[in-house]
């Protein structure tokens, strides 16, 4: 297991959303982030069809672009009625010419639900791969899942993504309703990011 010894870390996203919940997940070592935006990298083409690979495609790209580490998160839902989409294909359901609708995409969700009358509770996980890429090509991963259902109508406006309509296992409030503190301390990225802690920077 490689080490991360280092003080600033490059995440390899443009979704301000994970990047400010990585940086508040990191922040308590002493680690600072800067996005893939700031370094005015392109996304690339996300071609894998598990999590893993999408993450791997990520960070490499931006460790060797840069020659710094990089670390990448590749995450979405699974819903079991769905037969666990959309999965790595869940920011796509939300994809519009004009940007990223997961109004759009939630609706989209619950609709499928009810056309093929998925029983109560409509189990469903959120799941988090990352990625700790060096430029040499070297890499480590860590992945975390957080079990939960998925409910209708979406409640709560904090979070982002699907947010406001998963409720995770032990509760009943969604990820939407929760402040980020909450939600830090118990999601799929949080699972994740700890074993990144307890592995490499800890």
């Amino acid at each position: 297991m490689r080490r991360f010894a280092g003080k600033h870390l490059l995440v390899a996203t443009h979704n301000r959303g994970k990047l400010e919940e990585m940086a508040a997940l990191l922040a308590p070592f002493g680690i600072t982030v800067s996005s893939a935006a700031d370094h005015d990298l392109p996304e690339p083409d996300e071609t894998g069809t598990h999590f893993v690979e999408n993450a791997r495609i990520k960070a490499h790209a931006a460790a060797q672009a840069t020659g710094l580490p990089a670390l990448s998160d590749d995450s979405g839902i699974e819903i079991d009625a769905l037969g666990g989409a959309p999965g790595v294909y869940t920011a796509d359901w939300a994809e519009t010419p004009n940007g990223r609708d997961f109004v759009m995409a939630m609706e989209k969700t619950h609709n499928l639900l009810e056309e093929v009358d998925a029983p109560h509770p409509r189990t469903a996980r959120f799941c988090c791969t990352l990625v700790l890429a060096w430029p040499d090509g070297h890499d480590e991963v860590f992945a975390g899942v957080m079990p939960g259902r998925v409910v209708w109508p979406m409640r709560g406006d904090q979070g982002h993504g699907y947010d406001p309509i998963f409720v995770p296992d032990g509760y009943d409030i969604t990820f939407g309703e929760m402040n980020r503190w909450e939600k830090n301390q118990i999601s799929h990225r949080a699972r994740a990011v700890e074993m990144l802690k307890q592995a490499i920077v800890a």
